[in-house]
């Protein structure tokens, strides 16, 4: 998610190239067609399957403390969305680099990655290393593409930091691999781990006798119990009402079992109407909305401002991401206890109680036909080091993809619920694929269907009509590039 916050101007590097060549050169290389929903840290695209060689960036020699080949001096160029995690997380590791290769780092943060960058890509000038989230991201399917992202192959080779015995592929949890690949290049580093589901304050459920519940029809019971106090049960970011697919997806995963989660990332035909998991994953919502469970006028929130009347008691449950704690912390109360819990079971369901979707977030690229690409794997090989891992946790609360990095550490109430969560999930962890590929499916046209699901405008049945209707059309569309996952 992002917060508004002011950024640093920057030389948006065009010059000399004309204002009508750059619409046409994004307009060929795809990237004009950004998204303009909300801003969003966990959120962006994926796909594609690099075909051009990039140029060759000057390296430096390579040894035992300079892996990669970083040329000393050289100067490096960092682009990172400045949203729900801030930048600093990210100024702390380019200090390391700064100091050890004795270059200037160039450094913007901003929330409008998409808008700012396009034209310095379609010019032939993008910056090094680019935090690519947010909504207002660049369109990586297309990136890769058409050549310009690097191949981070050389990343995951190169040894970690911490032990040189080990190379970066080993420390780094294995869904982070294959989450950042598009086809077999892996082109991509997701460098948060994001924990999704349904968070809650642990204080307002301890002082009003009430237990987190195992079912859906715990939840609906529940939900009666704390409309009778006054309380809204549920908030959501109405202004983006995909926040809501945190759950509802992984949900219907959980319940239909991952095979018919992974025949709706394949866009496969009746995917969504011949599923009963999510016949009964909508019907749910249906009822939420029917007996006005959600707090009144949620449909008009932002995410910023659903989350704040969370904080202040108004309503007891929000679909979220493990950002929130950070994002939220200028209006948390101190003895909130902020808790994530895992997902609902319904009827027969595939995975058992206490299944979590947790998976790779904040997407981290390099351009391949950048100044310095090299000394753009080296940050990135720096902020995958247990010290700037552990930072990154202690800054903003969230955790990196770097395994067990956390261990011993004091966490704070909302990201030691989380790790709690994953550890008791074990091997049933749910990742999804479907909002990284076709965000404009799931953002723009699910959202919208969900938004008038949740103000009881429009039925489940019509909601997973109109689902499948959007999702074949998408299959059918030759212009959008597609993927496949194995099942």
């Amino acid at each position: 998610m992002g917060s508004t916050s002011a950024e640093n101007p920057e030389n948006n590097g065009s010059a000399g190239v004309g204002r009508r060549d750059l619409i046409k050169r994004s307009a060929a290389l795809g990237l004009i067609s950004v998204p303009t929903m909300s801003f969003l840290s966990a959120c962006a695209t994926g796909g594609g399957g690099g075909n051009e060689e990039p140029t060759k960036a000057p390296g430096g020699a390579k040894s035992a403390t300079n892996p990669l080949g970083v040329k000393e001096g050289l100067a490096l160029e960092a682009f990172i969305f400045k949203g729900g995690l801030g930048d600093q997380y990210a100024k702390d590791a380019e200090a390391d680099y700064k100091a050890k290769y004795k270059a200037e780092v160039k450094h913007t943060g901003t929330q409008q990655v998409g808008p700012k960058l396009t034209p310095r890509f379609a010019g032939g000038n993008p910056p090094d290393v680019i935090d690519n989230s947010g909504a207002d991201h660049l369109d990586m399917n297309k990136l890769s593409t058409q050549g310009q992202l690097q191949d981070l192959q050389a990343l995951l080779d190169a040894p970690s930091m911490d032990d040189a015995s080990k190379k970066i592929s080993d420390v780094i949890h294995p869904s982070t691999i294959e989450k950042g690949k598009h086809g077999d290049t892996f082109d991509v580093l997701y460098y948060a781990f994001t924990i999704y589901g349904t968070w809650y304050s642990q204080k307002a459920l301890d002082d009003n006798g009430w237990e987190y519940p195992k079912s859906f029809d715990e939840m609906v019971k529940l939900c009666g119990e704390i409309k009778k106090k006054g309380i809204a049960p549920w908030t959501y970011a109405g202004k983006y009402p995909y926040y809501v697919h945190f759950n509802l997806f992984a949900q219907i995963a959980k319940i239909g079992g991952m095979d018919g989660w992974i025949a709706i990332d394949n866009l496969e035909p009746n995917a969504w109407t011949s599923s009963d998991a999510v016949k009964q994953v909508v019907e749910h919502y249906e009822e939420l909305a029917a007996k006005k469970y959600f707090l009144q006028g949620s449909q008009g929130l932002t995410h910023i401002q659903s989350q704040t009347a969370w904080n202040k008691g108004k309503a007891i449950f929000i679909p979220n991401g493990s950002w929130v704690e950070n994002e939220a912390a200028p209006t948390t109360p101190k003895d909130f206890q902020m808790s994530v819990g895992a997902l609902f079971d319904g009827s027969g369901d595939k995975m058992p109680h206490g299944t979590l979707r947790a998976e790779p977030s904040e997407p981290y690229i390099v351009a391949g036909k950048g100044k310095n690409p090299t000394g753009g794997m080296e940050l990135l090989r720096i902020m995958l080091s247990k010290k700037h891992a552990q930072n990154f946790a202690t800054k903003v609360k969230s955790l990196t993809c770097v395994v067990d990095a956390t261990e011993g550490m004091t966490l704070s109430p909302g990201l030691a619920s989380a790790s709690k969560a994953f550890k008791d999930a074990g091997d049933n962890i749910i990742s999804l694929q479907l909002q990284e590929w076709y965000p404009s499916l799931t953002d723009e046209k699910i959202g919208g269907l969900t938004g008038q699901l949740l103000t009881g405008e429009l039925k489940a049945a019509d909601w997973i009509k109109r689902t499948q209707q959007y999702a074949d059309a998408v299959a059918k569309d030759d212009s959008v590039k597609k993927f496949k996952r194995e099942k």
